[in-house]
């Protein structure tokens, strides 16, 4: 009887130990993860003391880009709008999904009327050239399922 209380109480700290520890969880999307500060993500226009930007367009970090992942399309942004177009997150729903090519990154400007030689990549199909993982399982489209729960 006596272990049993010795038993007990070792349980009681341990529970109230972890009770007033820090979370090791993130509560997303509410909480996001922080960003590192030396994570490749959305590029966001730096600007002069005098609140001018220091980006003139000149489009030489695309051609110094190994990857030829820069497109430059000069424009006049607002203070509200300072970002790059697009969306970043930090998660993936497979491994392959966080391997980046440069075929990916080739979509083309978001004013129609250039021509440039980037590809449109297919919505619908985003999945279909990974090949299979052995053991027969197949590569599942993610915005296809995700449209059939909703």
């Amino acid at each position: 009887m006596f272990q049993g209380v010795i038993e007990l109480i070792r349980g009681m700290l341990t529970t109230g130990k972890e009770m007033v520890s820090k979370p090791v969880t993130y509560q997303y999307p509410d909480v996001k993860k922080p960003v590192p500060p030396r994570s490749r993500g959305r590029h966001e226009l730096k600007r002069h003391a005098n609140g001018l930007e220091k980006c003139i367009g000149c489009s030489l970090c695309a051609a110094a880009c190994p990857a030829d992942a820069i497109y430059v399309l000069p424009a006049e942004n607002t203070d509200a709008e300072r970002y790059s177009p697009g969306d970043y997150e930090l998660a993936y729903y497979d491994r392959r999904s966080a391997i980046i090519t440069k075929k990916k990154l080739l979509v083309p400007p978001p004013n129609p009327d250039l021509t440039t030689p980037r590809a449109m990549p297919d919505p619908g199909n985003l999945y279909a050239a990974i090949p299979p993982v052995k053991g027969g399982i197949e590569p599942v489209n993610i915005v296809e399922m995700a449209k059939e729960k909703q």
